[in-house]
């Protein structure tokens, strides 16, 4: 019997296969893994915050409305779990954000729009095959393949990390209510301001993962799935 329900978001360019890897390693929890618009089976749909938003929220409300949920976001989907839990600050046990801790703004702000122009001129098929390389020589190709099942695609990255940019600031954090935990590799540039984001929630703090990268969910496969368990193990009666 399952405890709990624990929806899992992944991040840019993957689908929900991006939490293959962590099959099998969740027994006594109700694993949902949605597709956000414009990635995985939802490639084609225009991405925005709202949709987004509504992504999760199926993945929520789709299942047993008697399990207490928690939802953890990747990168892209550790921002939008932010706007869900600070949109409905009542409906959450718990809520996890990985890699999801840099305030888009400034200087930082501005090196994603170049990278996202640049990506538009490489085209994603060359971008792809970067990416692809870099996730297999971190982990193996047998992880690629499993992370990739689902298709994977930069054509909602602009219009993704706008969304982003407009709206990922640790302020939301102050409107949620539940238990927040903001986990981050020591080496990944999108969790620098971890203690920021983790001191906007009321009920926040942090754990940075030593000398793991943003790739963590993927590097990191035992560690991460262990943080969850615990989380929820904690936050759920």
């Amino acid at each position: 019997m399952s405890t709990a329900r624990l929806v899992l978001v992944h991040g840019t360019r993957l689908s929900h296969t991006q939490w293959a890897p962590y099959n099998g390693l969740f027994p006594h929890f109700e694993v949902v893994t949605p597709d956000l618009p414009g990635h995985g089976a939802r490639t084609g749909e225009r991405f925005t915050t709202d949709a987004a938003v509504e992504a999760i929220a199926d993945a929520v409300d789709g299942g047993d409305e008697a399990l207490p949920t928690v939802v953890a976001g990747h990168s892209l989907g550790g921002y939008m779990a932010m706007a869900y839990a600070a949109q409905h600050p009542d409906r959450l046990a718990g809520l996890v954000t990985i890699g999801a801790a840099a305030v888009p703004a400034g200087p930082g702000a501005a090196a994603y729009r170049l990278l996202g122009r640049a990506l538009e001129r490489s085209g994603d098929e060359r971008a792809g095959a970067f990416a692809n390389r870099v996730i297999a020589r971190l982990t193996s190709e047998q992880t690629l393949a499993l992370v990739t099942a689902g298709g994977t695609t930069y054509a909602a990255t602009r219009d993704a990390w706008a969304a982003v940019m407009a709206g990922g600031r640790p302020e939301l954090l102050a409107r949620v209510r539940c238990p927040v935990l903001v986990v981050g590799g020591q080496l990944d540039q999108l969790a620098i301001q971890s203690r920021r984001y983790a001191a906007a929630a009321p009920r926040g703090r942090r754990v940075i993962v030593p000398r793991a990268t943003h790739f963590l969910p993927l590097t990191h496969v035992d560690v991460v799935a262990r943080i969850l368990r615990d989380f929820v193990d904690e936050v759920v009666p």
